[in-house]
């Protein structure tokens, strides 16, 4: 009797531990369900907005909103205006691809250019940006540094994703660049140059010219012992050889020249002009930028020299400081943000079939005469 209370008291006991266990993995499996349902309620991720949420808001109809985003300028300003409230108020993103899938377009401007840390180019970008993004295009840029080559592989990445248009920086292009352009038949507009021959359409002025005008007045001003301090890019090439064929005419020899790496820098115009003046003496300095010139001046006025009365400097560009440091620099003057914004109106008004006024556009340009030289 013992034995067998013994025996039924261990047993009652391992099963009063078993409903135990049992009721703690019941309790385990319905807490962990509860997790599960918290968890997927947590992580269900509201509604996005649609376009009918955005047609409610602006109290229009669905079509007149997507007309206001694939094609604004179809589109009453104050329709637009009303659309692009009620985006915000809902936050809906439009649907590129779509919208690009129903008018065969991807809004997208493809734009070229040598480098963004140059001051030159700057203004033309931001003008490019500010008139595509007013005519409803989103603009993509790339930095393809001062070779043909890198810029025909960029372009070459840049038709894969479909843009609308394409912007290219000068008209020196390799034979590759070429033929994928024309074999993709899209708009082209190049800038910064001037030839009669272009890819498609054209925004620019004439380097060449400019170099003539600048030799023109610095002859009319007696200076006859130039020195060069020049980058080697394509367009400075182009001013040089202008700036060359003006002073054959009363300088028998080659004019002395001091060239320096892309992209200009202060360190640069110093030093080039230290290399300059340890070759010979001069009473002008001609350089490629404002930037050379203005370390130019900084080189000559740390050895004691007066511009312009021991050493006058002349630059291109006219950029912010060159009418602000003293002396104040006499430079080229080019309207670029008007390079961009014509760029941009010929590419839109191309997209959008609409008669091209002229496919040539000569910006041209003008000597501001200052301290300097």
């Amino acid at each position: 009797m013992r034995k067998v209370s013994l025996y039924c008291g261990f047993f009652g006991q391992m099963m009063g531990a078993l409903a135990m266990t049992r009721g703690m993995m019941n309790n385990v499996q319905i807490n962990q369900q509860i997790f599960r349902e918290s968890t997927v309620k947590s992580t269900r991720h509201p509604r996005a907005p649609t376009l009918e949420d955005v047609a409610r808001n602006a109290g229009l109809s669905p079509m007149t909103v997507s007309r206001a985003l694939n094609t604004p300028q179809l589109v009453r300003p104050k329709t637009v205006e009303k659309v692009m409230l009620a985006v915000r108020a809902t936050g809906y993103i439009p649907n590129a691809m779509a919208g690009g899938l129903a008018s065969r377009r991807s809004k997208l401007v493809a734009v070229v250019v040598p480098q963004i840390n140059n001051n030159m180019f700057v203004d033309t970008i931001q003008a490019l940006s500010d008139e595509l993004a007013r005519r409803g295009y989103h603009m993509l840029l790339c930095v393809a540094g001062y070779t043909e080559q890198t810029e025909a592989e960029l372009v070459a990445t840049l038709l894969s994703r479909r843009p609308d248009g394409v912007v290219l920086t000068g008209i020196h292009h390799t034979t590759e660049l070429k033929k994928v352009i024309l074999n993709a038949a899209v708009p082209v507009v190049e800038i910064w140059d001037l030839t009669p021959t272009p890819l498609d359409m054209l925004v620019g002025f004439s380097h060449e010219r400019v170099g003539q005008a600048t030799a023109q007045y610095l002859l009319r001003k007696g200076y006859r012992r130039p020195g060069l301090l020049w980058t080697s890019d394509s367009r400075a090439a182009q001013r040089k050889q202008g700036l060359c064929d003006v002073f054959a005419s009363c300088i028998s020899k080659g004019l002395p020249q001091v060239d320096v790496p892309l992209p200009a820098s202060l360190a640069l115009g110093r030093s080039g002009l230290s290399q300059l003046l340890g070759e010979g003496t001069f009473d002008v300095i001609v350089c490629s930028s404002d930037t050379l010139a203005q370390g130019a001046i900084m080189e000559a006025e740390s050895r004691g020299m007066r511009v312009p009365q021991d050493l006058a400097v002349i630059g291109f560009g006219d950029l912010d400081f060159a009418a602000s440091n003293r002396p104040t620099i006499t430079t080229i003057s080019v309207d670029r943000r008007a390079i961009g914004q014509q760029a941009a109106s010929l590419l839109a008004e191309r997209i959008e079939q609409q008669p091209c006024k002229a496919p040539i556009i000569d910006i041209g340009f003008h000597l501001v005469e200052r301290e300097s030289a």
